[in-house]
């Protein structure tokens, strides 16, 4: 396990600069596949986004969340997804293009939905404030998005679930980072 600071990666992500984050990602790959990694997985939904980057470039092979959740989405027989995630994530191609290559459709909360919830995973959640009106905020939100014919909605995001569990969520989750762990499980002891 290598990951560097959230901050190093942020100072990237908000100025859209996906080589800077594709060189923090082949840093960690380089540092685990000396360590005897054979092959490597990345939690952060976010900076997926420089994944086209580096794969081909990577000294180990990597499990790719989105693709984890799409395969799980098709196990489940799902057909349309709601996507949240912070607002890089929602506003990215890495669910769309995923999902779309699966098979699947896709929908993400409107403009001021995805930056209202960006807001709470970066001034709320990463700070470890759990406050009831947030949990409410994405309860509405996945209600929109089923109301838009979504009969699933991935939780994109590590903080996510934190708040929004299956018991409370209108509509069934993909957890994406239990889904990515579960996979990385299933590879590992394949070998």
């Amino acid at each position: 396990m290598h990951t560097h600071p959230l901050a190093e990666y942020m100072k990237f992500v908000n100025t859209n600069d996906w080589t800077g984050v594709a060189q923090l990602m082949l840093s960690s790959a380089e540092k685990l596949a000396r360590g005897g990694a054979d092959f490597l997985i990345c939690p952060d939904n976010t900076i997926h986004q420089a994944f086209d980057l580096i794969e081909h470039r990577s000294p180990r092979p990597w499990l790719h969340i989105a693709r984890e959740v799409a395969c799980e989405a098709q196990r489940r027989h799902h057909k349309r997804i709601g996507v949240l995630g912070t607002r890089s994530l929602m506003e990215s191609r890495v669910y769309p293009d995923t999902l779309k290559t699966a098979g699947l459709d896709y929908r993400i909360p409107n403009a001021e939905q995805r930056e209202k919830i960006d807001h709470i995973i970066f001034d709320e959640l990463v700070n470890a404030q759990f406050l009831p009106r947030s949990q409410a905020y994405f309860t509405g939100v996945i209600r929109s998005l089923q109301n838009e014919g979504c009969d699933s909605v991935v939780l994109g995001c590590t903080e996510i679930p934190l708040i929004v569990t299956a018991e409370s969520s209108p509509l069934p989750t993909l957890d994406s980072t239990r889904l990515l762990a579960r996979a990385a499980l299933r590879k590992a002891v394949e070998r």
